[in-house]
């Protein structure tokens, strides 16, 4: 589950993580209150304001409306930010991340500008924790090539990415944290506020069952501080029965219609750019069901896993939602009758068929397992346009012709 920056910051402030001040508002009124509050703080006329969507490049990215307006602009006025404001709130930005339909604004950030004092001493770093899956463990990367240009930076020099590997079942060591500081060159107080700052947010990372949180920039002050500028965090949504609190702050907006839609009734959905749409039980079976779809001329449109325990309701929904995508030019159910039994589902296709009444694409049944035979039965006399398999390779043949 993404949370937004500002949803981050708050968070890594339980853990003593310092960050960039903010105030998170929602129209232009709030805007203008968030910029008199932060500037009387800090003394300074500069604040800067963030669109907050689930996405990264907003420096880079354009409103789609207002195509000189960035997602992330330095205001110097209660009107500049009046103006600013109602260029994104409610407009569409569109980022290296995004893709061209972008993403709508519903929420800024309005910060603190931490450019207060001037390039004399100031540094911009880059710090990121998430599971290295080749080796099994945590691992913290940091760069002393911190800001907009990170990727560039990857993909150019990449000796200038380091990585710090720290076993899930161990805290950060003194050592690894002191190693990290000794990496982005620090010394003196500098060196003591990254030690402190890297060994916090290690302790979030895992208190917060994050997948991912990425500080970019990790910015280290001219008087040196270490603040979190801006911070991405992902966390693991296995762990959210631990998390309420976190679970709240799920923004539906920014995720995929369909994907919420699937999740509301427990079925694991994940939109693709394929021409036949899968209905399956089992990850792995759905994972075999995909690269048949390839070995018989087709691309998957979906993953779609209904579960063990599938019925009329689960498949009427799986439907509606694969047929949502424009693109389907036939649906193939493969369903292994283990724990659910197959003339079930078969009952389960037909309601859903005669629900629907519309459908107007192939759809092709295939049905092992418990009560196979009577599954198949079921669907060759029901009268519907639903074509039966028992083998794989039936199944197969048949999506081939239905594409071609």
């Amino acid at each position: 589950m993404n949370l937004h920056e500002y949803q981050a910051k708050e968070l890594l402030k339980r853990y003593k993580v310092p960050t960039q001040e903010g105030i998170a508002v929602s129209n232009i009124d709030e805007a203008v209150s968030a910029y008199n509050k932060i500037s009387a703080e800090t003394g300074s006329r500069f604040v800067v304001v963030k669109a907050q969507i689930h996405a990264g490049g907003r420096g880079k990215g354009r409103m789609v409306e207002v195509p000189d307006q960035s997602g992330v602009k330095v205001v110097k006025s209660a009107d500049d930010i009046a103006t600013v404001a109602k260029n994104i709130l409610g407009n569409t930005l569109v980022t290296i991340q995004t893709g061209p339909a972008g993403k709508v604004v519903s929420k800024l950030l309005v910060a603190q500008d931490m450019y207060y004092d001037g390039p004399s001493d100031r540094k911009e770093f880059y710090m990121s924790i998430l599971l290295d899956r080749a080796t099994k463990q945590n691992v913290i990367i940091y760069s002393t090539e911190g800001g907009m240009d990170i990727e560039d930076v990857a993909h150019n020099t990449p000796e200038k990415i380091n990585k710090e590997w720290v076993h899930p079942g161990m805290p950060l060591q003194a050592f690894q944290a002191r190693k990290i500081a000794f990496g982005l060159g620090l010394s003196g107080t500098a060196f003591k506020n990254m030690v402190k700052f890297v060994t916090n947010l290690y302790d979030a990372y895992v208190g917060l069952d994050c997948s991912m949180v990425e500080i970019n920039p990790l910015f280290k002050s001219s008087d040196d501080k270490i603040i979190a500028v801006d911070c991405k965090m992902n966390v693991d949504e296995n762990s959210l029965m631990r998390h309420p609190d976190l679970a709240e702050m799920r923004d539906k907006s920014e995720e995929d219609p369909t994907e919420v839609e699937a999740g509301e009734f427990n079925l694991n959905y994940v939109k693709l750019d394929g021409n036949v749409g899968c209905m399956v039980n089992g990850a792995g079976l759905a994972m075999a069901t995909m690269d048949m779809i390839k070995l018989a001329g087709g691309e998957p449109a979906n993953f779609l896993d209904v579960g063990g325990t599938a019925n009329a309701q689960t498949v009427e929904a799986g439907f509606r939602i694969i047929m949502k995508d424009p693109n389907v030019k036939a649906i193939l159910v493969n369903i292994f009758g283990g724990i659910v039994r197959c003339d079930r589902v078969a009952a389960g296709v037909i309601e859903a068929y005669n629900k629907m009444g519309n459908i107007n694409i192939p759809i092709i049944v295939r049905l092992q397992g418990t009560n196979a035979e009577a599954a198949k039965e079921l669907i060759v006399n029901s009268g519907l346009k639903v074509q039966s398999a028992i083998l794989l390779s039936e199944a197969a043949e048949l999506v081939q012709k239905a594409i071609n």
